[in-house]
């Protein structure tokens, strides 16, 4: 089964959400909350690619999605829904600008189209107390994509980003805000 524009992918674990924490032995629910987009999973495998994609994705790669995608949401009558890329069964259909990072048989992430991902820089000691854990604006580019490779830049460098341009995701443990090329403004 392929469609002709969209990919076909499942939640990661068939779980539309990602709200248990593992503390020793015991499983613990951190939000039972279906509106708090924080704890909807954004891990989906790729079932079929389009038919008119020729791309390097392929079924069985990871994506990192939106968070709305398997997210339930109750209409004005109060009865819970499917968003719109619901498809059937664990089945969900994506565009192409619903994602944004890609793992294959490699098991390296690479960034998808428009995206890169900034790892927040740490604040800097200075002579002024800072309040924050990290540095506003700052970071380093963790996964590049295509444009900002051709314009030099590389994964590691320092980059200053612009205001609320940070989505925040957590890909493998680590904290990353998820930006499009035009967000990054200086190379440090």
């Amino acid at each position: 089964m392929r469609s002709p524009f969209q990919f076909i992918v499942r939640p990661r674990d068939t779980k539309r959400y990602d709200n248990t924490r593992k503390y020793g032995d015991i499983d613990f629910i951190v939000s039972v909350s279906q509106e708090d987009h924080r704890f909807s999973n954004r891990y989906a495998e790729v079932v079929s690619t389009p038919l008119m994609y020729d791309g390097p994705i392929k079924a069985g790669d990871t994506l990192i999605v939106h968070h709305n995608v398997f997210r339930f949401y109750y209409d004005m009558y109060g009865r819970q829904k499917s968003g719109k890329s619901f498809l059937f069964d664990d089945l969900f259909i994506l565009d192409e600008d619903q994602f944004y990072l890609f793992k294959g048989n490699d098991g390296e992430w690479k960034a998808h189209s428009k995206y890169c991902f900034v790892k927040p820089a740490e604040v800097k000691k200075d002579f002024i107390a800072k309040v924050n854990k990290e540095e506003d604006l700052v970071g380093t580019i963790r996964y590049i994509n295509d444009e900002l490779l051709a314009a030099g830049l590389c994964p590691g460098d320092e980059v200053i980003y612009q205001p609320e341009s940070e989505y925040e995701f957590n890909v493998d443990g680590e904290k990353l805000y998820r930006m499009f090329t035009s967000n990054i403004a200086v190379l440090l």
